[in-house]
């Protein structure tokens, strides 16, 4: 009797210690988590566990105002884009306008024709640049309007494939394409939006095209993957070294090409990830050596 009595205030004092450390501990995964609203119950709590669970407090309150901020500057810097973009189509839609105007004059000296066909080539590639700028930045805050339906992604990929071919030969890049052998016969269906779905291939397609090596292969497969997907690779040898990681390639604005020698701005990418990302889709890059491998992700539709 007197060894219990004094296991008692001693299994109370254990109980304590458990309950506070419990507490801390759920604490803790919430914030890993990333639920950042809830806080740790300090009431109850003495020494050295009440300045624990206030210090995670306190990076709770840190991290949280981190992730605020860094979402209203992601915010104000989309909606900067997406204003300086659309305060930029009207001037360029002007001078395009006039260049086209000037082409169809007769001009008998031929610098001046030179000159106007250059101005005609970098207008157009501004224009692209802002309508780049413009997809971008609504893609990245999922203003796009999408219209999710059953696509055949095995039609889609050899339409853009065949509008691709002609480029392809003028490079000297030999395709090896392969598919599912139920591809022409039954389709290969996903869910996705028609539309965007045709952007993505046709970002990769236009950056192999831009950036492999003249002479060497581009291999594309269409193939089954894990959990009911279907997976689209798209594999090339690259012409300039690779000296970026395939993290930084999926920024906007950066290039395989460090030079900047090459048309591109370096939103293809971000473009194709962001609207896969939009339709439940995922777009892995990897890169080894000079090898780009892109591979697509997305849901079947059976």
């Amino acid at each position: 009797m007197l060894f219990l009595l004094y296991k008692i205030p001693e299994t109370g004092f254990l109980l304590w210690i458990i309950l506070q450390m419990n507490r801390i501990r759920e604490g803790t995964e919430r914030i890993v988590e990333g639920h950042l609203t809830e806080t740790i119950a300090t009431k109850y709590m003495k020494g050295e566990f009440l300045r624990y669970a206030e210090s995670l407090n306190r990076l709770q309150n840190t991290v949280s105002r981190a992730v605020d901020e860094r979402m209203r500057s992601e915010r104000m810097r989309t909606e900067l884009i997406t204003n300086v973009s659309h305060d930029l189509k009207t001037p360029i839609t002007g001078i395009i306008s006039y260049i086209d105007l000037m082409g169809k004059e007769e001009i008998a000296e031929p610098k001046v024709r030179e000159y106007c066909m250059v101005l005609e080539r970098q207008a157009g590639k501004l224009k692209k640049l802002v309508e780049d700028l413009v997809e971008v930045s609504k893609a990245s805050a999922g203003t796009v309007d999408l219209h999710m339906e059953r696509c055949d992604a095995g039609i889609m990929l050899d339409q853009a494939i065949g509008e691709f071919s002609e480029r392809f030969t003028d490079k000297g890049l030999l395709l090896e394409y392969s598919g599912l052998p139920e591809a022409k016969e039954e389709g290969v269906f996903v869910r996705a939006d028609g539309r965007y779905l045709w952007r993505v291939f046709d970002n990769l397609l236009t950056n192999i095209v831009k950036y492999a090596m003249p002479g060497t292969r581009v291999y594309i497969d269409l193939a089954p993957h894990d959990d009911g997907k279907i997976a689209i690779s798209f594999k090339n040898i690259s012409e300039a070294k690779l000296n970026v990681s395939a993290e930084e390639l999926m920024e906007r604005f950066v290039r395989g090409d460090a030079s900047r020698s090459t048309e591109g701005s370096g939103l293809g990418l971000s473009i194709a990830d962001s609207l896969l990302r939009l339709m439940g889709g995922q777009l892995n890059v990897t890169v080894d050596g000079d090898l780009f491998k892109a591979v697509v992700l997305l849901q079947a539709d059976r």
